[in-house]
C-alpha cells in the first residue's frame, strides 16, 4: 500500500513505482529513485512495520541496479525469498524502462537467525553450492503490470531438497 497509495496529510496520494518508473525514463542519472514503506505516521498501529523499509534504483552503464534496506532479516527463512522478490522486481523495472540488469545490493540492518532454526541452518551450510540460475521474461514485449507468473522463468534452477522450519515472528 505504501508503494502504490502513500496518503499525504494533504490528503492527496503517491505512487512511488509511478513516480520511479518516470524518473527512470526522463531522469536515469537521479540519484532520488527510492521508494520507502516506512510510514511513520502509519508504524504504531502496525503490528509489524515493513521489514524492508526502503529501496533504491541507479542506473550505470546502462544497467538498473537495486539497493534494498532491511531493518530486520531473518537470514534463514527471510532473506533467501527477500533477495528472489527484489532480484525479480530489478528485472521488471529494468525490463519496463529499457534497461540491462545490473546489480542487486541487499543491506541488512537486524540480521539474525532464531535459535530454534539452528539445526536447519547446519543442513544449509554443509550443502554444496549449485550453479545460480538465471530469470527470463517469456514476454520482454509486455509491460510489467501485466506480467503474471507464467511470463517468467527461471533457468537452470536446481535447488536442493527442502528445509522445513517454523516461522518465527
Amino acid at each position: 500500500s505504501q508503494w502504490r497509495h502513500w496518503k499525504t496529510t494533504k490528503g492527496e496520494t503517491i505512487d512511488q513505482i509511478a513516480d520511479l518508473l518516470n524518473l527512470l525514463k526522463n531522469s536515469p542519472d537521479s540519484r532520488r529513485m527510492i521508494v520507502s514503506a516506512w510510514n511513520p505516521e502509519d508504524v504504531p498501529s502496525m503490528a509489524l512495520p515493513p521489514c524492508h523499509t526502503m529501496f533504491q534504483f541507479y542506473v550505470a552503464d546502462g544497467k538498473l541496479s537495486c539497493q534494498l534496506y532491511q531493518r530486520s532479516a531473518d537470514v534463514f527463512l527471510g532473506v533467501p525469498f527477500n533477495i528472489a522478490s527484489y532480484a525479480l522486481l530489478t528485472h521488471l523495472i529494468a525490463n519496463e524502462v529499457g534497461l540491462e540488469v545490473g546489480e542487486f545490493v541487499h543491506t541488512l540492518g537486524d540480521a539474525h537467525i532464531y535459535l530454534n532454526h539452528m539445526e536447519q541452518v547446519e543442513t544449509q551450510l554443509a550443502r554444496e553450492e549449485r550453479e545460480l540460475p538465471t530469470l527470463v521474461l517469456k514476454h520482454p514485449e509486455k509491460s510489467m503490470f501485466e506480467i503474471d507468473v507464467d511470463d517468467v522463468i527461471v533457468e537452470g534452477y536446481n535447488p536442493h531438497p527442502t528445509i522445513k522450519a517454523p516461522i518465527a515472528v
